[in-house]
């Protein structure tokens, strides 16, 4: 099994990075030998993956940071890198690798202070890998002046840091940034790849593999999740019945609260998984006894955990109302596709009922306006309006078609 299996549908991508990789091998080694480097390298300090969600940006660039850091004793012989197995690919791959560093964003945004050692690592020599790496998941949640930070650290990298940004597309990043950087783009991986995946990698039965990659229409992630998480499966469910529960305005403004309500019980299980384990372990390294008080001076350090911890609940909740809203979008979709006379495949054959007597009901025009709303509603979420307000401005919207 090599870092490229689990990239589904993007064959092309994964022979760029693997040529690149192979490239970055004869530079290390020219490096060493203080030799001049190889003309025409397909290897360069800085990446940028785009592509719609689910189509693998962050696994693409995770593999690439694993395939730079292989030490498959196979290499010697004129194996790939990349192979999966060794210790420097398997530790890239999870996350625990010395010398891969991940940048995610915490709450809506990543601050510049989230970048600041992250920056300043970039500039150091690798401490027992091949290349620093740093890895961005969230580009563009960059804010100006973390923006900033990473335009300086990309325009004079050190000679063995690679950068490797993730974003929706290019105009989601600075133009000063993008333009120092490699792009690649991902496609949307077809539904028969995510179902074959499921049933080759996961052991998914393949009823429930095609149902789970149809209704996700080829987001890898969302098809993994849903086919072996049932509370997944349950809380689509609930999301999909939601437009038949528009009858009046009580339903409308009970079904926006039910759906908030939803988001905000995801995040807190979330948040109770990670955020006690968090406190723990930084109350640890501060000196404080089992059960005891605090050492004196570090109530700012916790108060700084208990900030981000809180930015992550709400970028959390902000996640999962856009899941629902994505699977809302796919309804109407099929809505769509039914009043027209589409063949294009349906992806909610589960709702099939609710499908034909919604198309039945209405007119393409006020399918498409309903549409427009829950996009208007990402908006709203998107310009940190209070969620409720905003769900329930989209449930009103849907009833009036």
């Amino acid at each position: 099994m090599s870092v490229w299996d689990d990239l589904v549908g993007q064959e092309k991508v994964c022979e760029q990075l693997a040529a690149a990789a192979r490239d970055a091998d004869a530079l290390v080694t020219a490096a060493a030998a203080d030799t001049p480097p190889p003309e025409a390298s397909k290897m360069t300090h800085a990446w940028l993956f785009t592509g719609p969600p689910g189509a693998g940006r962050t696994q693409a660039a995770r593999a690439f940071a694993a395939a730079l850091q292989c030490v498959s004793p196979d290499r010697a012989l004129g194996g790939a890198p990349g192979c999966g197995f060794c210790d420097g690919c398997h530790t890239a791959l999870i996350g625990t690798h010395a010398d891969v560093t991940t940048v995610a964003a915490v709450g809506t945004q990543i601050l510049a202070d989230d970048m600041r050692d992250t920056v300043r690592k970039s500039f150091t020599s690798p401490a027992n890998g091949r290349w620093q790496v740093i890895l961005v998941e969230d580009a563009e949640r960059l804010n100006e002046k973390s923006a900033n930070a990473v335009l300086k650290a990309v325009e004079e990298p050190a000679p063995r840091t690679v950068w490797l940004l993730c974003a929706p597309s290019l105009e989601d990043v600075l133009p000063t940034i993008r333009s120092r950087c490699r792009h690649l783009n991902l496609r949307t991986p077809s539904v028969e790849a995510v179902a074959d995946m499921l049933m080759r990698r996961d052991g998914i039965e393949p009823e429930i593999a095609a149902a789970a990659a149809r209704a996700t229409q080829g987001h890898v992630d969302r098809a993994r999740r849903l086919a072996t998480d049932e509370q997944a499966r349950a809380r689509r469910a609930a999301v999909l019945k939601l437009p038949l529960r528009l009858d009046d305005i009580g339903g409308c403004l009970r079904a926006a609260q039910e759906l908030v309500d939803a988001a905000t019980e995801d995040s807190k299980q979330l948040a109770e998984e990670i955020d006690a384990k968090e406190t723990e372990e930084l109350k640890a390294a501060l000196g404080a006894a089992q059960g005891g008080r605090m050492p004196r001076g570090t109530a700012g350090v916790i108060k700084e955990l208990e900030d981000k911890q809180k930015r992550r609940r709400t970028r959390t909740q902000r996640d999962s109302l856009d899941q629902a809203l994505t699977d809302l979008t796919g309804f109407y979709r099929d809505v769509l596709a039914l009043q027209l006379g589409s063949r294009v495949a349906l992806a909610n054959t589960d709702a099939e009922d609710a499908l034909e007597r919604l198309a039945r009901g209405s007119t393409p025009e006020a399918t498409l306006r309903r549409i427009e709303a829950i996009a208007a509603c990402r908006d709203a979420l998107d310009r940190n309006v209070a969620p409720l307000l905003a769900v329930e401005a989209m449930t009103m919207a849907l009833r009036a078609g």
